[in-house]
């Protein structure tokens, strides 16, 4: 059986090559091209990995993102598709599923979403039971995801199940499929489908919040 991480993998890859290299997406100054250069260097050059999270490092993990952003579009690409070298930790039995799946499934929306008009939102169409994992990620990661978010959050699906994500005198309860609400979580709920109820102090508390990761 496929993994849902191979999936995204594919659909992230088709996203891209539907996409003109110079066109924006959901992260802030990067173009699709820049996206895939990002993709392809976290698994093929660990030695850039310390720069995501590290700042010190930073200026090296962006060096070597825009070396790779030079080769041909259509190259990154195929790199996306046939996934790590056999030398990439990502290629450790289950590494790709544990630290890929949420990867691929927000920089798709990040492609997908990117040209689109503000407030503007097109469904996706995920994979039978991807949602449902996607949910599991959010029970999961939800108090890491959140950790910013200066108040109270509660996630809600439509279908009626709820996680508490973060802890406040005052709280946010957002509504939306799991993807939508994952979007969220990651900085894109601009781009997100997602209804937010509360106290207007606290709605305004969760939209500062520096969500990305």
């Amino acid at each position: 059986m496929t993994s849902f991480s191979a999936l995204e993998r594919a659909r992230l890859a088709d996203a891209l090559e539907a996409t003109d290299p110079a066109a924006p997406t959901l992260c802030e100054g990067w173009t699709a091209r820049d996206l895939a250069a990002h993709v392809v260097v976290r698994e093929r050059r660990p030695d850039s990995t310390p720069g995501l999270l590290l700042r010190p490092f930073a200026g090296w993990t962006d060096r070597v993102r825009r070396g790779y952003a030079q080769r041909p579009y259509p190259d990154l690409i195929e790199l996306i598709r046939t996934g790590p070298p056999a030398t990439s930790p990502f290629a450790l039995p289950g590494a790709d599923a544990a630290a890929n799946l949420t990867e691929f499934f927000v920089h798709c929306e990040d492609v997908r979403r990117g040209t689109f008009a503000a407030g503007e939102v097109h469904p996706v169409e995920l994979a039978p039971g991807l949602q449902d994992e996607l949910w599991r990620r959010l029970l999961r990661q939800g108090g890491l995801l959140f950790k910013r978010a200066k108040t109270g959050v509660v996630l809600a699906t439509p279908d009626g199940r709820e996680h508490p994500a973060s802890r406040g005198r005052q709280s946010v309860r957002l509504v939306g499929e799991p993807g939508e609400l994952l979007l969220v979580a990651f900085g894109r709920g601009r781009a997100a489908d997602v209804r937010q109820e509360g106290p207007p102090e606290a709605i305004a508390a969760l939209a500062a919040a520096k969500l990305a990761v």
